[in-house]
């Protein structure tokens, strides 16, 4: 019973850490702990629950204790930790830019897509070596890196970030092929554009900073267009 249960508890403490960052996203731009605003400490805590959600995949494979339960236990934490958290970040962040404004309310779309995606992901019979619609997680990296930039400018025009609220809330749902990172061979005929996001992850952070995890994704999005005038992606059995 231990064993079986070490990967639910894994998946419950990336719930944890996006209940967390949906309370510290609520400070926005305050400062809180360690010298981080609110949407930076939100960040961090996202970032840990991403930790958690490989972990706990992970775990599950090693001590064979692949659940029914734990499938559903994930993709609930990571409704929390991806969808609502990161929404609420942008919201406050916004919120806190033009108070005045009733656009930051937008942000509540990416829960509600971020959920539909979830539950089409499960299932689906056609998602195990390749998505279908942008993942989950990747919606939080794009956030994590946009809002970081809207908070450092707060002239920029709040519509922009609305039609990007909308544009990533259809990404989850789209039926556009996306490829996975899972490298299943190291040839670079067949893996060149996962080794082209790592590299271009890599530089866009370096040159950026934060807001370069939102071009991170934006780039992911090309490549995934690339991969699959270049490669078409069959369905894969989930």
């Amino acid at each position: 019973m231990i064993k079986n249960n070490i990967p639910n508890a894994i998946t419950s403490l990336n719930g944890l850490c996006g209940a967390l960052a949906v309370i510290a996203a609520f400070e926005g731009v305050n400062d809180t702990l360690w010298g981080l605003s609110g949407y930076q400490l939100a960040a961090l805590l996202i970032a840990l629950a991403a930790v958690a959600d490989f972990l706990d995949g992970l775990s599950a494979r090693l001590l064979h204790a692949v659940s029914g339960i734990g499938k559903e236990l994930d993709s609930l934490s990571d409704l929390v930790s991806f969808g609502l958290a990161p929404a609420m970040m942008i919201l406050n962040v916004m919120r806190a830019a033009q108070p005045e404004s009733a656009l930051c309310y937008i942000a509540v779309l990416l829960p509600v897509f971020g959920a539909l995606r979830l539950a089409r992901f499960n299932v689906d019979t056609r998602q195990t070596t390749s998505f279908i619609g942008l993942p989950i997680p990747a919606n939080a990296i794009f956030w994590i890196g946009m809002t970081d930039f809207y908070a450092t400018h707060h002239d920029m025009n709040q519509w922009v970030v609305v039609v990007l609220i909308m544009l990533l809330s259809w990404l989850m749902v789209c039926n556009l092929p996306m490829f996975s990172l899972k490298l299943h061979s190291f040839a670079f005929k067949d893996t060149w554009a996962q080794y082209l996001l790592i590299a271009g992850a890599v530089a866009l952070v370096l040159l950026m900073g934060l807001p370069g995890l939102a071009a991170t994704i934006a780039l992911y999005v090309v490549l995934s267009l690339a991969h699959n005038t270049v490669k078409p992606q069959a369905p894969a059995q989930s």
